[in-house]
């Protein structure tokens, strides 16, 4: 287990040699832009609420007043957010030459990634920019930039959107819990991992199915996988390639150490 901040020779090598790269993302990744992890205590009129009891549809159904307000806190600090090295970096490593695909599969509900640049994203638990109605899941398009005013941002209760489609209630574009995985982007992320010859894991600590079974997937066909996370992981024993460092710091030196 490495905990230097300079990558192996032997994930340089493996990086080299990848044609197709996966990089399954969770929220260490994030976190270094300050958005805080999903099961952290909540900060400031939402610091005496357990997130876990907002994410559901029994909430939205109880009180989706309130559960709108907290979604609507939490789009406005994402918004407010940067991408971090880390992002920059992974889009640095997909525009390589030697890199025929790099598909980020991600946990994270946020568009860092995006903004960052990355041009094939896969978004596992949904993005709190896609919003749908609760009752005929049709998309909304009429999210405004309310992420701006201040005042909407301090409210502990906010009337969701009306879906123009049939009048219901727009819930935020996520995965509850209770809710499976969106079973197109699931397939997606499969077949990607299937491709793939190296996958990258950045950032989670693999307590979140469906997504830690990726790795342990790519590993029975052979597919090298290095993980990256200052913290200690259920995805290392086995891995080979476990890294502890941020990826901040981790990214920008792999990339640096490909192009000497």
């Amino acid at each position: 287990m490495s905990t230097h901040t300079t990558p192996s020779e032997t994930l340089v090598a493996r990086c080299r040699a990848a044609r197709r790269i996966v990089v399954l993302t969770g929220a260490g990744m994030s976190a270094e832009s300050g958005i805080p992890t999903f099961r952290d205590r909540g900060t400031g009129l939402w610091a005496r609420f357990d997130p876990q009891t907002l994410a559901t549809a029994e909430a939205f159904q109880r009180d989706p007043d309130m559960v709108w307000a907290w979604y609507e806190s939490r789009r406005h600090g994402v918004s407010r957010a940067v991408p971090n090295a880390g992002h920059l970096a992974l889009t640095a490593l997909a525009a390589r030459p030697q890199t025929k695909s790099l598909t980020i599969v991600t946990q994270n509900v946020d568009d860092l990634h995006e903004r960052a640049g990355a041009q094939a994203v896969l978004h596992l638990h949904g993005s709190l920019f896609s919003p749908r109605c609760f009752d005929c899941g049709c998309e909304f398009k009429g999210l405004s930039e309310a992420a701006s005013d201040e005042n909407r941002q301090t409210a502990m209760r906010l009337p969701p959107p009306r879906c123009p489609a049939c009048d219901g209630l727009i819930r935020p574009g996520v995965v509850w819990f209770g809710e499976g995985l969106p079973k197109a982007v699931w397939r997606e992320a499969q077949r990607e991992v299937e491709r793939a010859d190296l996958l990258l894991v950045i950032g989670t600590s693999g307590l979140v199915y469906s997504a830690a079974s990726l790795p342990d997937a790519a590993r029975r066909r052979g597919c090298h996988v290095a993980v990256l996370n200052p913290d200690a992981s259920t995805l290392s024993d086995g891995v080979g390639l476990d890294w502890q460092v941020r990826a901040a710091v981790g990214l920008p030196a792999l990339l640096a150490a490909l192009d000497d």
